[in-house]
């Protein structure tokens, strides 16, 4: 896909797993990089490092997508050094086993305002610099929990990830006018950092429900992001793409 050959994206939460795998796929296709992270600095240092290897320039810039004014600055930061933003990939989240009797207050708006809110304000900002592109691909990072009602994760994180489904539908009908593609992606039970701090038990149960009989990989997942972020994926808008090994057929 040489199209991204000199693109530029920004990945949020792109120091490892899914995101990780983004931004190593990117870099493979020549497309430069500001890769987000909130906390775990070496990591995104080392995704970098490994993506400088395939020639392109690759950034990182701290900021929790969770607070409005760090996105701001993220952004801020990304268009200063590179002057556009091609392609912007939302997928910086996270995760809680909890029963539902069990959520606080806290619980629930720390989930929603890094997975939904979050999400959405970085979509507000990064449509208003793709308007004046008259061009832009965006992918947004969901979860098979957000189709089903959840499996063992809380009920705040399904309806987080429901909501960043709805909110993909919504935005694309007025970004495509600008030319804009806002796609998701809905992965199932994948083997990432995530996954590997769920109970080895817990993961065994769900991993018997996944007919293809195993867990997907952050690669996998990456692929089909890559795709939508794409020329290939021009005619598809407001979609979500289920990678789940055959647990959500839609």
């Amino acid at each position: 896909m040489t199209q991204f050959k000199d693109k530029i994206a920004l990945i949020t939460g792109g120091s490892r797993g899914i995101g990780k795998s983004c931004a190593l796929k990117l870099a493979r296709e020549g497309c430069h990089l500001v890769i987000n992270y909130r906390s775990d600095q070496k990591s995104a240092e080392e995704t970098a490092a490994r993506a400088r290897e395939y020639g392109v320039k690759a950034l990182i810039c701290k900021a929790d997508i969770a607070k409005v004014n760090e996105i701001d600055d993220l952004i801020k930061f990304t268009m200063d050094q590179f002057g556009r933003i091609d392609v912007l990939i939302n997928s910086a989240g996270i995760s809680q086993i909890i029963d539902y009797s069990k959520i606080t207050e806290n619980d629930w708006d720390k989930m929603m305002e890094l997975n939904e809110k979050g999400t959405f304000f970085c979509c507000q900002k990064v449509i208003e610099i793709m308007k004046n592109q008259k061009s832009g691909k965006i992918v947004n990072l969901a979860s098979t929990a957000g189709q089903m009602g959840g499996f063992i994760v809380g009920v705040n994180y399904s309806v987080s990830k429901a909501g960043v489904i709805c909110m993909t539908k919504a935005l694309s009908k007025v970004a495509i006018k600008f030319g804009i593609n806002i796609n998701c992606v809905a992965p199932g039970l994948i083997d990432t950092d995530m996954t590997t701090s769920y109970p080895p038990e817990t993961v065994a149960s769900m991993k018997s429900g996944i007919p293809i009989g195993r867990l997907g990989s952050a690669d996998e997942v990456a692929d089909g992001i890559v795709f939508l972020a794409s020329e290939k994926a021009n005619y598809i808008v407001g979609t979500t793409l289920y990678i789940n090994g055959g647990t959500y057929l839609g």
